[in-house]
Formats: structure tokens, sequence, C-alpha cells
């Protein structure tokens, strides 16, 4: 099985777009903005992906650089993760770190652990210690997938589950 991560880029085609359709906009706190988007807003979109990159600090107040990569399976689009290269106190008590979601018709084969795992592999390249993941209470899948790259639970709320991974 041909696994590989690619960071998000703005000549990236009509495979991303379709995955990006079948995402749910919603999902346990995954926010997927470009569902129901048309191409050409979808293109426009990944422009502003690769800059949120580049950027170095916090933007309109309160957004901070985020790298957006692709998990590919034997060249075909499976999932897709991000990585907040800094968290605010916000982001400390709503997002975290990191935020992936895998394809509705590939999940349950294993890709969401091996998704986040190449991820903090990303993340320690960035010279990022620690990550917060903050995990929907209902979400035991994802739960699981973080403890199982090495993810240790220090809080618990009515709302979500705080996994710190030390890196």
């Amino acid at each position: 099985m041909g696994i590989e991560l690619r960071k998000a880029a703005v000549t990236d085609g009509m495979d991303i777009y379709e995955m990006l359709q079948e995402l749910p906009a919603d999902e346990n706190g995954f926010i997927n903005q470009a569902a129901g988007m048309r191409f050409h807003e979808y293109k426009e979109w990944l422009k502003g992906k690769v800059q949120n990159a580049e950027q170095t600090g916090i933007v309109d107040g309160w957004k901070v650089p985020a790298t957006t990569f692709w998990l590919f399976e034997d060249g075909r689009p499976v999932g897709c993760g991000s990585v907040r290269h800094f968290l605010t106190d916000k982001l400390l008590e709503q997002g975290g770190n990191i935020g992936y979601s895998i394809r509705p018709s590939d999940r349950n084969r294993g890709l969401g652990k091996v998704l986040l795992s190449l991820l903090i592999d990303e993340s320690r390249k960035m010279g990022i210690d620690r990550l917060l993941l903050t995990i929907h209470n209902g979400n035991t899948p994802s739960l699981h997938v973080a403890l199982a790259n090495g993810g240790k639970i220090e809080k618990t709320t009515e709302e979500r589950n705080y996994v710190w991974i030390t890196l």
C-alpha cells in the first residue's frame, strides 16, 4: 500500500476537490470549508490555504498559521489534515493543533491512525514539541486514534477530551 502525505498546493486539482465534496461540512468539530464549493471557488480557497501555511503571526486577530495536508493511498486522496503552528488561548479551549478527517468511503481501515502519525511527524519538523487535539466526547474513533499515537487525556469536559501528544 503506497501511502503519501502531500502539502496543499495551488496546483491541486479535481481529485482533491472531489474528496472534499465527499467530506461533511462539519463533523465532530472538523470543519470542511470547501464542502459545497464550486470548482473555481475551491481553487481560490486553495490559494488561501497555501498562504496561511506561510504566514508567521496572527491574522485578523485570531487566525494562526496552519499547514494543510492531503493523505494519498496508491495515488488517490483519502484524507486531509491541518497542523496549526501555535495556539492562542481560544484554540487551547476549542480547536487544538491538529484536525483531520478520512473520506467516508475509506474509513475503518486504519487510515486515521496513519494520517495522524504523519501529521505528528510534520509537526516535529516544524519544531512543535507538544500537540493538543480537542476531541468531541462522542467521537470514539478519533479518541482511539489519538491514544494509539501516544496521546494522553489531560482533561475532559461535557463537550470534549483534551488529548496532548508530546513529541
